[in-house]
């Protein structure tokens, strides 16, 4: 619950649109992003309230030349306001601007060197000479408009960089917000703070101490229910909201049968002790009826939504007077509902509540829903909640039923909850599991032909699965060491009866998902 942004992204499609609102943030600045069929809208509505001090243009799949192709009015010239294009948004500026865009014979993608520019103009304050910035497009401006003025040239791209003269309105050919432009943070720092001369004020206590008076504002003697999944998102929201108005706060924790080994335990332990209004709801036998003899994904996925929806309403009947329904709807859910069009802009569905809302006639309450994972966490950490809970892993919301590829049945769950609990404490004993973004256990549908002792097995085989990732939208495998992954199968296969083999997953995303269903 934020305030004003200070930075505008529009966004043209570009896959890369979210790491430029990441790298603003980091910068402790506020920014939001907006599709770009809705500049004249937002530009009246917030730039008149004299908090927006800049504009970033991102990139696209698009090319400016096509006859549809997504465009701006000329009016963004007037506008006393900087503004950054970026890509497919410098080649705009270029177009609207009468200059001349073409398709390059060969598509211009990697790493490129600057070769040419002048830390005298503020956008490369700092910045070093041959810098390594990364490209990603397959037009390029072949002659700037007459009042615009080339900055930075690489080997391959002459107009690599430009300003519009006597104007704060710059434009770049490549993309300094992805890591491979080695220093693209001070690219974006120099048209941030100097250029737009934005005040770096974004951040966690200010966005606690903001949210706290509002959530007060809005709520007042209101209850509100929260159904906790033991994820860092339901609990920094947990913490949030209970410091804001106490024992009015009613947390839902259900076991479905489908966590991890003990976590219903250990986690309800945890909530407790930090003093939250929470009822624990032990469902396992309504969750596994409801998944008997469903192989499909998406049969199981639905068949847990609905069942938690029954079992969520059941208890939440009983808070007599609940007028609120919190979610831990976050900014990549928002960006993602929202269409490139600008005609969607519905919030999906968040932690399997469904309908619910509309059911039991709540309303909601997302706190949370303009910040991002990694911002999240730093909520989180200014309201001292748990390390063991601030550094989980990313975990599904039908939990284990996904990881069990084929119909689930109650031994099936025994048998990954044991493996996978020996993976979890393996990587926290090698102290790898904080540099890992997720990790887990599957038990795949397929058996294999073993032997233990003198005797022949016929059993499970068990995929092991780590990755690496930012917010989840891309990942890597991580390469564990061999020696440690022998030990992992080697007490999986010798502690855990019904398991023969163990293979490990090296499938990054795309194009593999992180999770196998």
């Amino acid at each position: 619950m934020p305030s004003l942004p200070q930075i505008l992204i529009f966004d043209f499609g570009s896959q890369y649109t979210q790491l430029i609102a990441r790298r603003v943030r980091e910068l402790n600045v506020y920014c939001e992003i907006y599709p770009y069929t809705h500049f004249e809208k937002i530009i009246t509505e917030i730039s008149q309230k004299n908090g927006v001090k800049g504009i970033i243009l991102s990139g696209s799949p698009c090319s400016v030349t096509q006859t549809d192709a997504p465009t701006l009015p000329k009016t963004i010239f007037e506008l006393d306001i900087p503004i950054l294009g970026v890509c497919y948004g410098a080649q705009l500026l270029t177009h609207l601007a009468g200059g001349k865009v073409q398709s390059s014979n060969t598509r211009e993608y990697g790493r490129s060197n600057l070769q040419y520019f002048s830390n005298e103009n503020p956008l490369f304050k700092d910045i070093s000479q041959n810098t390594q910035m990364w490209m990603s497009h397959g037009d390029t401006i072949v002659h700037l408009p007459n009042n615009f003025e080339k900055i930075a040239s690489t080997e391959s791209v002459e107009n690599a960089s430009f300003q519009i003269k006597n104007k704060n309105i710059f434009g770049v050919q490549f993309h300094p917000e992805v890591t491979h432009s080695t220093e693209g943070k001070i690219l974006l720092k120099n048209f941030i703070l100097n250029i737009a001369q934005v005040n770096p004020n974004w951040t966690a206590n200010q966005f606690i101490e903001t949210s706290i008076t509002q959530i007060q504002k809005q709520v007042k003697d209101d209850k509100v229910i929260l159904g906790l999944s033991g994820g860092v998102d339901s609990s920094v929201l947990a913490l949030l909201l209970h410091k804001a108005i106490g024992t009015q706060l009613h947390c839902i924790f259900v076991d479905n049968g489908l966590l991890r080994k003990n976590e219903f335990e250990n986690v309800l332990h945890t909530y407790k002790n930090l003093g939250l209004n929470i009822i624990g709801v032990k469902a396992q036998t309504e969750f596994y009826t409801a998944l008997e003899g469903l192989s499909d994904p998406e049969l199981k996925r639905k068949a847990i939504g609905k069942t938690f929806i029954d079992v969520f309403e059941q208890e939440a009947k009983k808070i007599i007077g609940a007028k609120w329904l919190a979610q831990g709807t976050i900014y990549p859910d928002v960006i993602e509902s929202v269409a490139i069009n600008g005609h969607s802009v519905t919030i999906k569905s968040h932690h399997n509540v469904g309908g619910l809302p509309e059911k039991m006639n709540l309303k909601i309450l997302e706190p949370l829903r303009m910040l991002f994972k990694d911002e999240v966490r730093n909520v989180g950490k200014s309201l001292s909640l748990p390390t063991e809970i601030l550094q989980r892993h990313p975990f599904p919301g039908p939990g284990l039923a996904i990881r069990i590829l084929g119909d689930i049945t109650p031994k099936k769950v025994q048998i990954l909850q044991d493996a996978d609990e020996i993976f979890i404490q393996k990587l926290y004993e090698k102290n790898l599991y904080t540099s890992i973004w997720q990790a887990g256990a599957i038990l795949l549908n397929a058996q294999s032909v073993g032997v233990m002792g003198d005797e022949r097995t016929y059993e499970n085989v068990l995929a092991l699965r780590a990755v690496h990732s930012v917010d989840g939208m891309t990942a890597d495998w991580v390469h564990i060491p061999y020696d440690i992954l022998a030990e992992i199968s080697n007490e999986i296969i010798n502690k855990v009866r019904g398991i023969n083999r163990v293979v490990y997953d090296i499938s990054s995303k795309p194009p593999a998902t992180i999770e196998w269903e």
